[in-house]
Order: structure tokens, then sequence, then C-alpha cells
């Protein structure tokens, strides 16, 4: 399973998006710190879910962060979110 299908079933499974894009942006950061031939490693996630409504901005990110998990996480040099509602 690629990290892209990785994060897709775990944000699906925890919040029930109604939206949710991830964008694999690892070749725009080709010759900076992290990259990794193949990609897999800079993302960009866009997710709308009502599973976020009593939160605020920190507690949407450590939500994510979270679901996601630290064995995910630690495969992800980096992660850009874009949360809302």
């Amino acid at each position: 399973m690629s990290v892209a299908e990785d994060i897709r079933g775990r944000l699906e499974g925890a919040f029930a998006p109604r939206l949710l894009e991830i964008e694999d942006e690892s070749e725009r950061h080709r010759g900076h710190a992290g990259h990794r031939e193949g990609g897999e490693s800079h993302f960009r996630v866009h997710i709308a879910s009502d599973a976020f409504r009593e939160m605020n901005r920190v507690a949407r990110e450590r939500a994510i962060h979270k679901a996601l998990g630290a064995d995910l996480i630690g495969r992800i040099h980096a992660l850009a979110l874009k949360i809302e509602v």
C-alpha cells in the first residue's frame, strides 16, 4: 500500500470526510531535505468533515496526526493540512 493510500484509509476511517484530497508534492521538493526518489515524502491534504466542528485549529491538527499514527507520520517528511468543517 502506498503512503497516500494509507493516509486516505486512515482519515476516511477516523473522520468520514465529505471532502478528502491528497496530493503527493514530493517532486516539487527534489533536492530539498527529506526528498526520496519515488516520492511519497511530502504531502498536502485537504479535508472537510463534521467531526472537526467542535475543535479549534490545533485540536484538528492533533486529531489528524493521531488518526494517521506515529508509524505513518514517521514515513512522511512534510504534511501540509487544510482542514474545514
